[in-house]
């Protein structure tokens, strides 16, 4: 590998350079080929429509007024007014003063969606052969061995989940998880992670220790649940009553939580979750591959369907 700085004979090489930037490099390549995907759909569906145009002897601009602009049904008054009552308190102005914007704006949507039905029947007719790469998946490794997971152990797809207890996202995400682990039963493992962020979630470190006491007991993802189901109440008083509503032996709970038994485990994700460049929650990794924050079940979806293929 070339070797890019010497410092007093030490070496710096571009395999330590890729390695320190790796998640940077990954995220810049996939936002390159988005573009380069999207621009080069662009300059697919400019030369099917110049093609077309051609068949039938005329111009692009007659060709688009006629199958895209003259086919886009009239916006009706109910369509406005609808839309904004549902959204007047956002738009804050009478509708009087709003109509044309609202009106443009539903016309705009309508043009685009019959522009792409327009489109679709013109690659179904023409022979496309599209030979831009996609970039190298980017995988990392996680340390799972030690953490509490649901889920076939041998599953060919796990998903390791960095979460805070207090954090909105994570909760909002939590059914979209339990969803993923129905519709893909005994392909997909869930492995959960702690990152609590202190600075800006005060009580989420003890919750996730607690969380890890009720683990003793065998009650760990069920804990899991009532505390997002409970967020933001997250104080001691009340990590100590959700023991006690879910049936745990509350004397070996209390004792865990005081003295702190799980303090390193939840530091140790903390410290994993710094490595990996984790700035905020929630995270995860699908076999490897990042996708953050509490994303659709399609986005999850996608990239689970793509690990299961090229497993088989």
């Amino acid at each position: 590998m070339e070797k890019l700085a010497e410092i007093d004979g030490a070496v710096i090489t571009e395999s330590q350079l890729d390695a320190s930037l790796g998640r940077q490099l990954s995220h810049l390549n996939q936002q390159i080929y988005d573009l380069k995907r999207q621009k080069l759909n662009e300059l697919i569906d400019a030369q099917l429509l110049t093609e077309e145009a051609k068949r039938q002897a005329v111009s692009v601009a007659t060709l688009l007024e006629r199958e895209i602009h003259h086919k886009v049904a009239k916006v009706s008054d109910e369509e406005v007014e609808r839309f904004y009552e549902k959204n007047k308190e956002r738009i804050r102005f009478e509708l009087e003063k709003v109509r044309d914007q609202i009106l443009n704006y539903f016309r705009e949507q309508k043009i685009a969606e019959r522009k792409s039905e327009y489109f679709k029947t013109l690659r179904v007719k023409a022979k496309i052969r599209t030979y831009l790469k996609p970039p190298p998946i980017q995988r990392v490794g996680v340390l799972t061995d030690r953490s509490h997971s649901k889920g076939a152990e041998n599953a060919p797809v796990s998903i390791v989940k960095f979460e805070d207890f207090e954090c909105p996202f994570c909760k909002i995400v939590q059914p979209t998880l339990a969803e993923l682990l129905k519709k893909y039963d005994g392909k997909v493992r869930l492995v959960h992670k702690d990152l609590p962020l202190e600075a800006i979630h005060p009580q989420a470190t003890l919750a996730a220790e607690a969380a890890r006491c009720a683990g003793d007991q065998g009650k760990f993802w069920q804990y899991h649940d009532t505390l997002y189901s409970k967020v933001p109440k997250l104080g001691p008083a009340d990590l100590k009553a959700y023991a006690k509503e879910i049936g745990l032996d509350t004397a070996p709970f209390y004792q865990c939580l005081r003295t702190g038994k799980h303090k390193t485990a939840v530091q140790r994700d903390l410290a994993e979750g710094a490595k990996l460049g984790l700035t905020g929650t929630p995270s995860f990794f699908i076999n490897g591959r990042e996708i953050s924050g509490a994303q659709p079940l399609e986005a999850f979806a996608a990239i689970i369907d793509d690990e299961l293929a090229r497993a088989q």
